[in-house]
């Protein structure tokens, strides 16, 4: 059983999509059955599982970008609360879906990143699930069947538990248990909720500026894929009911609104190649790539060759990949949209474009990565240093510069640069982890089991983090002031976990 059970099924009973005037009229009903606290903590229970999957994709690039654009159709949003939270991240898994969870998570296939053909229709099914949040369908939903519904979505999590177990047949025990009583009562609400949406996302999609002919033009190529590949249809027509009703409306609505040619971002191109990279097989990813710079089948080929240099890396072709560098600053020089950065072939500086800022750290990210593969120590801190000038807050470049010190065996320098970062973003559960490979290597296993049980409390593993604490101190290595420092932080982290667990109780997950 894989995540994408788990997802289909989630947003299966997560009643996705609906016109407000066909809505029951609940009141604060929704509010008195299930407050966004509640919400919060039983999202935060299916992530844990979720985050723990090896579908789930924890690529800082790929999140911050899809981050981006979520809290930018967010901010046009008039429906969304000051309570209401929104995490947004992708899942390794080819299938077109996507889907949102209580407490405002929402995931996102990487096919189906992949399979839209404008970053307007991105957004298009973004606001859509952003609309599904604002909305609080589920808690809507809950107000009439109390707590037996919820009860039976962390189940669903506890199945994830029981799928990475050595009997497979137990998770699906725990599925179709979960889903026998209720899918059917649910999906003629489902298509209801599905209009809301629909209105609702399409609003959000034209005030944040794109085009909002990418709704009906997504759901369109959706509806043509499953009429024609019946046995092999979208998962997003399962989980999201399409009708040509919905469709006819959507179209209605767009029909009437002004004409918008709004340009892809650099960012959304360049993580749409990396995507693409990442699909398959390597050396099958590698084929691809290349025959489309062959035959010169791209849009823009600065992408392209971007996408094929992650595609060598991944299949090992690292000198291969560095050849390729100089295409890639070469392509990029011819592309007017290309954002800042400084050619590492020529040393010449790239012309300059604010609006893509995730794209230029991407390309100075992967090219340092390229050097670091090759051995190429001194070029890639060079390249580093200078890029984290540009791009001082970019994930993946900070998480880069440390692991290449780690590596070159820099540890002090490493550590001095993570403890900087740290101050910056306390809640990266990344830079704790590399934090403690620094103090792993200079022998202090008290801090190293520290930084760990930071690491793990982050992913919301507080058992994990418990541990390692106690774990610190039974080194006893360190001084007073330290050993204090962590007794305290123990007596913190018991009682987070002892809140944990008593949200489980409350939920019935135990």
């Amino acid at each position: 059983m894989k995540l994408t059970c788990l997802i289909v099924t989630l947003s299966l009973l997560w009643p996705a999509h609906i016109q407000a005037h066909e809505l029951p009229d609940l009141g604060d009903s929704s509010q008195a059955t299930m407050s966004s606290h509640d919400e919060r903590q039983v999202g935060l229970r299916i992530m844990r599982e979720i985050r723990a999957d090896p579908s789930y994709m924890d690529d800082s690039e790929i999140a911050s970008y899809l981050g981006n654009l979520g809290h930018r159709l967010i901010a046009n949003s008039t429906e969304a609360t000051s309570d209401q939270s929104f995490e947004f991240f992708a899942v390794d898994d080819s299938s077109i879906n996507a889907f949102a969870l209580p407490g405002g998570f929402m995931g996102f296939n990487s096919g189906l990143i992949v399979a839209a053909q404008s970053e307007s229709e991105l957004a298009a099914v973004m606001s859509h699930e952003i609309a599904h949040v604002t909305q609080r369908h589920l808690a809507r939903m809950i107000a009439a069947q109390k707590y037996d519904w919820i009860k039976s979505i962390v189940a669903l999590a506890a199945a994830i538990v029981a799928s990475r177990s050595n009997n497979p047949q137990a998770s699906q025990a725990v599925l179709v248990t979960s889903q026998a009583s209720m899918i059917q009562s649910k999906l003629d609400f489902t298509r209801k909720h599905e209009k809301e949406a629909d209105r609702i996302g399409l609003n959000i999609l034209l005030d944040a500026g794109f085009d909002p002919q990418g709704m009906p033009a997504f759901f369109e190529r959706l509806q043509k894929a499953g009429r024609f590949h019946e046995n092999g249809a979208p998962s997003y027509l399962r989980t999201h009911p399409l009708t040509y009703e919905r469709i006819a409306d959507i179209q209605n609505r767009t029909r009437e609104m002004p004409y918008r040619q709004v340009p892809d971002s650099m960012d959304f191109l360049l993580v749409r190649a990396k995507l693409r990279a990442m699909q398959g097989k390597s050396a099958d990813a590698v084929a691809q790539f290349r025959t489309r710079l062959q035959e010169k089948r791209y849009s823009n080929e600065a992408v392209e060759r971007y996408g094929y240099i992650h595609a060598l890396l991944r299949n090992k072709k690292t000198k291969q990949a560095d050849d390729e560098l100089a295409q890639l600053y070469q392509a990029l020089h011819k592309d007017p949209a290309a954002p800042a950065l400084k050619d590492h072939v020529l040393g010449k500086t790239i012309r300059v474009e604010q609006k893509n800022v995730i794209g230029g750290a991407m390309i100075e990210t992967l090219t340092a990565e390229v050097k670091l593969a090759n051995g190429k120590f001194s070029e890639a801190f060079t390249i580093y240093n200078n890029a984290l000038k540009v791009y001082p807050q970019h994930r993946a470049l900070i998480q880069g510069y440390a692991n290449a010190l780690i590596q070159n065996k820099q540890s002090d320098v490493a550590l001095e640069f993570i403890n900087k970062q740290l101050q910056l973003f306390p809640n990266d559960a990344k830079l704790f982890s590399l934090q403690a490979q620094c103090y792993a290597l200079s022998g202090d296993k008290m801090l190293e089991h520290r930084a760990l049980a930071e690491s793990y409390l982050l992913k919301g593993h507080h058992a994990a983090a418990v541990d390692q604490l106690k774990t610190a101190l039974q080194s006893r290595n360190g001084n007073f002031y330290q050993m204090s420092s962590v007794e305290a932080r123990l007596q913190q982290m018991q009682k987070l976990k002892e809140d944990a667990d008593k949200e489980d109780d409350k939920w019935g997950s135990k």
